[in-house]
């Protein structure tokens, strides 16, 4: 597609639309095999299912023509979960001691081992976005995350202090705050990123679905009161069709503003997402993963059939009377439901709203690029490490 100009005085800049040329389905065989292949591998291969995740979504993603690469290896993302078990062992030591206690001291060290957790959080999510940053390239040059993964990890523990403290009031502070400390501590080759965004940017939207989820399930509960409490019934069903009708029209709002309040140099960044969009994912998430669970229902009927009058299965001690034969159906069950979470998860929340970002997303004064030149590479051996263990790396 062409370029479209626009004319900003004397100045004239593209606009560029980014492009996504990838499928659910083509993702959904590519998980399919990787995950048949975990099974042999004791799970290791989830290093190689990743790898080839990003693979596919960097290289179905294009700007002006040009797709992005990925070059992190599966081998990093082994070293790196590998380092970041020495960091969990004490950890678990601590958590099977905790076990053991009673009262105060179990309610303490829960805390704390919560508390601890959740500060790792904030540390592996920036660590785990310096490493696909800096095996991120476009147009041969490779982008960069610099800062400190300490300090981002203080500010966003101590942020959230302030959000549990206010009812959550204080989110779009920290989410600006936040948000400003990533990008400007992001880089493309020897150009440093910006942000122009503030609270500002995301208040009106957060503050009308806090309010509006705050009033009516007020309004709700009084009601249920005045009619001594036949009415009460609606006030869960109230608040979880509210609770996600407000994420859906918050979470666009937030990443379509967000988003194109990113800035490098004079090309600029501008994202449009519609919530109805999202919620059209989410219920179609939801039906796919009602269909695979009748599926997995459905094999686990016609196997218990075949069992059937050789072991029960309705207990756990029937499971043990059946030996390795009961142990591994169980756990293959166990293991077949979790994997359709999963897959289900990937191909219709991720790999939706990659689609929704890329497709959404159109670039300005992309010309102003050509002058950038390349940074140094990071040539580290570690991937990911706490961001995997911990979940919390994106794609």
């Amino acid at each position: 597609m062409a370029s479209i100009t626009t004319m900003f005085g004397d100045v004239r800049l593209s606009r560029v639309p980014a492009k996504f040329s990838g499928t659910r389905a083509e993702l959904f065989w590519r998980l399919i095999g990787g995950y048949l292949l975990m099974v042999p591998t004791l799970g290791l291969y989830r290093f190689w299912v990743t790898t080839m995740k990003r693979q596919f979504y960097w290289h179905h993603t294009s700007i002006d023509g040009d797709a992005l690469e990925y070059t992190g290896t599966p081998v990093q993302l082994l070293i790196g979960f590998l380092i970041a078990l020495a960091v969990f062992l004490p950890l678990y030591i601590g958590f099977f001691y905790l076990s053991t206690q009673v009262g105060t001291v179990v309610v303490v060290g829960y805390g704390v081992v919560a508390a601890l957790f959740w500060f790792l959080f904030g540390y592996a999510s920036y660590r785990g976005r310096d490493f696909r940053l800096s095996r991120t390239l476009w147009r041969g040059i490779r982008f960069d995350q610099k800062g400190n993964a300490w300090a981002y990890a203080t500010r966003q523990f101590l942020w959230s202090l302030l959000v549990v403290v206010t009812a959550g009031l204080a989110y779009p502070f920290m989410s600006a705050d936040l948000w400003r400390y990533r990008y400007t501590n992001t880089w493309y080759g020897d150009r440093q990123f910006s942000f122009t965004g503030s609270w500002r940017t995301i208040a009106g939207p957060f503050y009308r679905a806090y309010a509006t989820v705050a009033i009516v399930v007020g309004a709700a509960l009084g009601v249920g009161f005045l009619t001594e409490g036949r009415a009460l019934a609606l006030v869960p069903i109230l608040a979880i069709i509210l609770g996600f009708g407000g994420f859906f029209y918050y979470r666009a709002r937030e990443a379509s503003r967000m988003f194109s309040e990113v800035r490098l140099g004079t090309a600029g960044l501008r994202v449009e997402i519609k919530a109805r969009a999202l919620a059209i994912q989410f219920a179609a998430y939801s039906g796919m993963l009602l269909v695979g669970f009748i599926i997995v229902g459905l094999v686990g009927f016609l196997v218990s059939l075949v069992v059937q009058g050789q072991f029960d299965f309705s207990s756990l001690a029937g499971i043990a009377q059946a030996g390795w034969i009961g142990v591994a159906l169980a756990l293959g069950g166990y293991l077949v439901s979790l994997a359709t979470l999963g897959l289900m998860a990937e191909v219709y929340l991720d790999c939706g709203y990659w689609m929704l970002v890329a497709r959404g997303a159109t670039i300005t004064g992309i010309e102003s690029l050509t002058s950038v030149r390349a940074g140094e590479e990071d040539k580290a051996l570690a991937g990911e490490g706490l961001a995997d263990a911990l979940n919390v790396g994106s794609f």
